[in-house]
């Protein structure tokens, strides 16, 4: 065996790239969604704190991540919302991957990455001032360890998708679709799959924000969940519970906004949306 193929599979091996520089890595083999662990909608504990997944990330470089709500890093209070002056726990901060997490006991440990990316620490370096882009950019994203790329499908459990990224925002009445896994449904499946409906987009934050409102709402741990248009394109991630003037209510922040921005400031190269496997259904 000649040494550059005995390179090559020392190189595979430790799970990095073969691809010549410049050219992107080949998708890698997703777990089939109905046994994958690790997918949108699964538990992510960090220093304690539970949020949940919402899309698979990949960059030119085949390196895989997890998204979750960058305000689940946070270091302030849970009523903190401007991610330009709140601070954050380090980038390389570890993340669990969990399943089965309640008020008690955090579950089952399925594995653990790294903080790579937060909108939050980035708005704070960049002194951003913008008060739509503070209040509602709130994107993290955690690398998954080349080991564990076979526990991984991008698929939104029970829905599918996502397709694609909306672009369009939504309109007053618009169905809109996630699935949300807080622990403090105490490990009910059932109730993690929902639906809602679009307010119609806030035309004071230049399309950053989408409420709505969904049956049932969004509580503490569904944070960063994903949601889902009418034919299945990501919208946006679970951000806050509204108070006023819509008791009750959710604010998503804009997928395709909160991804262009991270493509400009997160130095991964070639960042993108992965589509699920599963065939998109409004069931």
């Amino acid at each position: 065996m000649s040494k550059r193929m005995l390179a090559a599979l020392a190189i595979a091996a430790l799970g990095l790239s073969t691809a010549p520089a410049g050219v992107a890595s080949a998708a890698p083999r997703w777990a089939p969604a109905d046994t994958a662990t690790i997918h949108p909608g699964t538990m992510m504990y960090t220093k304690g704190a539970q949020c949940t997944a919402n899309f698979v990330y990949r960059d030119k470089a085949g390196h895989v991540f997890v998204g979750y709500a960058a305000h689940c890093a946070g270091l302030g209070e849970a009523t903190d919302t401007d991610g330009c002056r709140a601070k954050s726990l380090p980038l390389g901060t570890p993340v669990t991957f969990t399943q089965g997490g309640s008020v008690a006991d955090e579950g089952t440990r399925l594995a653990t990455g790294r903080l790579v990316y937060s909108s939050w620490r980035t708005m704070r370096r960049l002194g951003t001032t913008d008060a739509s882009t503070c209040a509602y950019n709130d994107l993290a994203l955690v690398k998954v360890k080349p080991r564990d790329i076979a526990k991984v499908n991008p698929s939104i459990p029970f829905w599918g998708g996502p397709t694609g990224i909306d672009t369009d925002g939504t309109a007053a009445g618009d169905q809109v679709y996630t699935f949300g896994n807080s622990s403090l449904r105490g490990g009910v499946e059932v109730l993690s799959p929902h639906t809602g409906v679009s307010l119609g987009d806030d035309p004071a934050t230049d399309g950053w924000s989408h409420p709505l409102y969904t049956v049932s709402p969004g509580v503490p741990g569904d944070s960063g969940s994903a949601f889902l248009s009418e034919d299945g394109k990501a919208i946006g991630v679970l951000s806050t519970l509204g108070l006023a003037p819509l008791p009750a209510s959710n604010n998503i922040g804009d997928l395709g906004k909160e991804l262009a921005f991270a493509r400009a400031h997160s130095g991964l190269t070639g960042l993108r949306l992965v589509k699920g496997t599963e065939e998109f259904s409004a069931r």
